[in-house]
């Protein structure tokens, strides 16, 4: 597929502007940084005009008025690790790479918060709080390499968010330039506050289009005394089901419950044999975590929950070396499903978790009825599931098929009251399928937001609302790549 030809519009009087405001050094125009840029997990590359580096709020606020005053398109770039286009530069332009916004400015544990720029990873973030006994929930599978800006622009999740939620739960306030140059300060660091708009929302799972973050306020929890960690597999996906919905009206909040369906421990035991018995339906991994005496009683339930709904083979983690050998099973579904294919259609879902069945079953009878492999794994525990169409060559055919199947998933997600993303946002693999989850005001009201920041439509363009794409062309990630 041909990438989008934009038109040329940074020019070297735009150039000479962007070196007075950051510096020569930290403007590049070079094709090696110009290609490092303008891709993401996707690998589909739309190649930006010129990469800037800027290390403050005040230099990015310069930028956008200067793009604003030349209308030349801005992409916000962290990370680079999303999986729907979101930091690619559909339309050229500038990427504007957060990287260099890498301060983790305070912890503090009195008061329970971190305050961080955006260009801090989340793994740097976790390690940081975690020796000061203190501990930053979100947990995405990208977590050593995601920054913490694009994890608020997309709402990132994780395992970890069955108990505690996604990023929007740990967000108290940010700064964040408007696409015009204005810098906002929006929350507090106060875990209440009831002053006005909550215009930090605003920024969360914005996607880059309704600003740049610049400063992140974030809220930390008392690090966990203990947690314990247990595998439970299952002859039949619908017993490891009702053993979710189990755990979810029985009072136990497991910190993660993961779910890998027959496909994906057989993909697993393709790639690498662990020992997980191919005949089985699903399996579990439950973490449960707290006080010492708690987590032992949340234990000792889980593994009466499990053997209640004929689990065929429980594990539990006596260590943490134990409960990383488990957590291992998990970890090596990214390489194991990119083996059982040439091309991977890379998706999440959300459904309630008393549908998760209902979806298992619509993938299997789908995956039967298209010919594809669909390997189906994730967070039991909130009901969000990715999902992975694999095709086996990339003939046109193949990805229109691809794109038909990934569109019946979709379709099945939001008529059993679910949605089309949980944590990977909508960039522009998704852009085609938005009207399937939202009503045509609720996009219109979306789009006038952006009309009253973004007059000019700079920031993000081509992202959520607007795709220059058709669906077959979007979301192919080669087989080599990383799955979520």
């Amino acid at each position: 597929m041909e990438a989008i030809k934009p038109k040329k519009m940074v020019g070297k009087d735009v150039l000479d502007e962007l070196v007075s405001i950051v510096g020569a050094q930290y403007v590049a125009t070079d094709p090696e940084v110009i290609i490092e840029n303008s891709q993401d997990a996707l690998k589909q590359v739309f190649p930006a005009e010129a990469v800037v580096f800027p290390g403050s709020a005040d230099e990015i606020a310069s930028i956008m008025k200067l793009a604003n005053r030349h209308r030349i398109y801005v992409t916000v770039r962290g990370g680079g690790v999303g999986y729907t286009g979101g930091a690619v530069p559909v339309r050229g332009g500038i990427v504007l790479a957060t990287r260099r916004l890498n301060r983790i400015i305070e912890i503090n544990k009195a008061d329970l918060v971190a305050i961080v720029e955006p260009g801090v990873t989340n793994y740097e973030l976790q390690t940081a709080v975690e020796q000061q006994g203190m501990y930053y929930p979100p947990d995405p599978s990208s977590w050593k390499e995601s920054f913490i800006g694009g994890n608020i622009a997309l709402n990132a999740g994780g395992p970890r968010c069955v108990k505690y939620g996604n990023t929007k739960q740990f967000v108290l306030g940010l700064d964040f330039v408007t696409p015009t140059g204005e810098i906002i300060r929006a929350g507090t660091r106060t875990p209440k506050n009831s002053t006005g708009f909550h215009l930090e929302g605003l920024m969360i799972g914005s996607e880059g289009l309704l600003g740049i973050i610049t400063r992140c306020i974030l809220r930390l929890v008392p690090k966990p005394e203990a947690s314990r960690t247990a595998l439970a597999i299952f002859g039949d996906a619908s017993d490891a089901c009702n053993c979710v919905a189990d755990f979810t009206s029985s009072g136990i909040l497991p910190v993660a419950l993961e779910l890998l369906d027959r496909t994906s421990i057989n993909a697993i035991e393709d790639y690498e044999p662990t020992g997980l018995p191919r005949e089985a339906g699903a399996l579990l991994i439950i973490e449960v975590d707290g006080l010492r005496e708690s987590v032992d009683r949340e234990a000792r339930i889980v593994r009466d929950m499990c053997m209640k709904h004929h689990a065929i083979q429980f594990r539990e983690a006596l260590d943490a070396k134990q409960a990383d050998e488990i957590w291992e099973v998990r970890r090596k579904m990214s390489p194991a499903v990119a083996r059982t294919g040439v091309i991977k259609l890379n998706h999440d879902v959300v459904v309630p978790r008393s549908r998760i069945p209902g979806m298992l079953e619509f993938i299997e009878d789908l995956s039967r009825r298209s010919g594809f492999l669909i390997p189906t794994f994730g967070h039991a525990g909130d009901g969000n599931l990715h999902i992975n169409v694999m095709l086996q060559d990339c003939e046109e055919e193949t990805r229109r098929r691809g794109s038909d199947t990934v569109q019946s998933i979709f379709e099945q997600a939001v008529a059993l009251g679910g949605t089309i993303s949980g944590e990977h946002g909508i960039g522009y693999a998704k852009a085609p399928y938005l009207h399937l989850a939202l009503t045509d005001p609720t996009i219109d009201l979306m789009i006038r937001i952006k009309q009253m920041l973004d007059p000019n439509g700079i920031l993000n363009p081509g992202k959520i609302f607007e795709s220059s794409l058709e669906a077959h062309e979007v979301g192919f990630i080669n087989s080599d790549q990383l799955c979520c």
